[in-house]
């Protein structure tokens, strides 16, 4: 039977990294769970925070790693910030603190681009960081320019291990301007509303499934839908009992879904 918490659900929001796959690996039945949902009428939406990279790169990797996900099922705190500035923020000038693919996804979403006197600075995560693109966010962002940030991970998980994320970039430039950003993607309901307009659902149709509690988890907590905290990546036991945040529900993969469902 299913489970009462889905009861009018039509959505489920993906989070990708340590939810569906981790690196290069998918988690252990996620592709059922995939088929499971659709074949029970449930839509899909796979979301990240991660800016860094554009819908072509996250669409080539979920084809390599067999995932059935065209763009239109991808989205990232990126594309809910252009969505933002294309509809509250409209002829704005904008100087973009990212990577080639963000600058790109500005460019070909029709936003004009300044980097010498922009309206707005938008900090994504930026593995191509300089010191010359910190001096100049935080000039403009002093002189008077609008502060946006795609989103608040202070890290984001590698092969590697972490590294430093949007969030703790934003710390630097707080530090050195004393202005906090707006934040634009999960937990902020700017990402509910770009969601909501990009599907065509409602916020109490839609369930969220992740494995950060306040990021993934908070997004639902906070905007008052179904939430479904997966044992698989960032949080632990530890974490969970100590968290202020708390899920509808919490298993330990993704693959439990399949029988709630």
């Amino acid at each position: 039977m299913k489970n009462s918490n889905f009861e009018g659900k039509k959505l489920f929001v993906l989070d990708m990294d340590g939810t569906f796959y981790l690196d290069s690996t998918l988690i252990d039945g996620a592709l059922e769970f995939l088929d499971s949902a659709v074949e029970k009428g449930y839509d899909f939406l796979f979301f990240t925070n991660n800016s860094s990279k554009s819908l072509d790169d996250y669409e080539k990797k979920l084809k390599k790693l067999q995932v059935p996900a065209t763009r239109d099922k991808i989205f990232s705190s990126g594309d809910v910030t252009i969505s933002f500035l294309n509809s509250e923020r409209k002829n704005k000038k904008v100087y973009v603190i990212g990577t080639m693919s963000l600058v790109k996804g500005f460019e070909n979403s029709g936003i004009e681009l300044d980097d010498q006197h922009p309206d707005i600075v938008v900090l994504g995560f930026d593995t191509s960081l300089t010191y010359e693109k910190i001096e100049k966010g935080c000039r403009f962002i002093r002189n008077g320019a609008e502060f946006i940030a795609t989103h608040p991970d202070a890290n984001c998980p590698t092969e590697n291990g972490l590294v430093p994320d949007t969030g703790s970039m934003i710390e630097m430039f707080k530090t050195s301007t004393g202005i906090s950003p707006v934040i634009m993607g999960k937990p902020f309901h700017y990402t509910v509303e770009a969601i909501e307009k990009k599907t065509g659902y409602m916020k109490h149709e839609i369930i969220c499934v992740g494995d950060r509690l306040n990021t993934d988890i908070a997004l639902g907590v906070n905007h008052g839908m179904t939430s479904v905290l997966v044992m698989t990546g960032a949080t632990t036991e530890e974490i969970l009992s100590l968290s202020a945040i708390q899920p509808t529900m919490v298993l330990p993969s993704i693959k439990d879904l399949i029988k709630i469902i």
